[in-house]
């Protein structure tokens, strides 16, 4: 396998012409292609310079021409998240053409993108690269080759590091913020730079609740780091 990241500049793409006129970046949480129609679905997460742009930007996304479907799902402050359809770009359709597949997320900020795209040989990649050369702007910004052991390794990791990941979507948002206070500001730290004098104060809590909020989110994340441990002990021994 070979791994490339590709900055691209497709003129085909209507986020990339909402990123060249207005202060707003995107980045893909979820995306599925459909063969049948030719589409990318998305599930994007849009940041605005500030709460104006955000609104100007989605405005301009939801009436590009090239834009099938577009809902908004949800938006706060200078946030929001978005499900799309797009037309197959013609990066995409050579990308398809040759093989290639998408190996992460899509990162789109300025008027251009982050591709990380996969393919299984070097006649794979040299061809896609030859024809996106001829319509497209890019420029390879990372090329990796991993062996064989070096992916199984990453495959037997996954699934601990999944399991970390579920970990803190099961906490609370004021558990999640409440433990990343903490840690940024020292409380786990020996000794401590913070306590729950401190926490409760940037909080205005009581001290027992913020000690709770503590005990809880520590609790659920405790929980998973030993379930991950236990996932990464079967895979060595594997």
């Amino acid at each position: 396998m070979i791994d490339t990241t590709l900055e691209m500049e497709q003129y085909d793409c209507p986020f990339i012409d909402t990123t060249a006129d207005h202060g707003v970046a995107f980045s893909a949480v979820q995306w599925e292609f459909d063969t049948a129609t030719a589409s990318l679905e998305t599930r994007m997460v849009v940041e605005g310079d500030e709460p104006e742009a955000l609104a100007d930007g989605l405005v301009a996304l939801r009436d590009h021409d090239q834009m099938a479907e577009y809902d908004l799902i949800r938006k706060t402050d200078g946030v929001a998240q978005i499900r799309t359809v797009i037309d197959e770009t013609d990066a995409m359709q050579t990308i398809r053409d040759n093989n290639g597949y998408i190996t992460g997320p899509f990162y789109i900020d300025d008027g251009s993108e982050l591709w990380h795209v996969g393919f299984d040989d070097q006649s794979a990649e040299d061809a896609t690269l030859a024809q996106l050369d001829r319509r497209n702007e890019f420029e390879v910004v990372d090329r990796e080759e991993p062996e064989l052991p070096e992916l199984q390794k990453f495959v037997q990791n996954a699934g601990a590091a999944m399991t970390l990941v579920e970990g803190c979507r099961t906490l609370s948002s004021v558990e999640r913020e409440t433990l990343a206070t903490a840690a940024t500001e020292g409380y786990f730290e020996s000794p401590r730079s913070a306590t729950l004098g401190s926490l409760a104060e940037e909080f205005d809590v009581s001290k027992p609740a913020v000690s709770k909020n503590l005990r809880r989110g520590q609790r659920k994340m405790l929980r998973r780091v030993v379930d991950a441990l236990d996932e990464l002990d079967t895979a060595d021994i594997d």
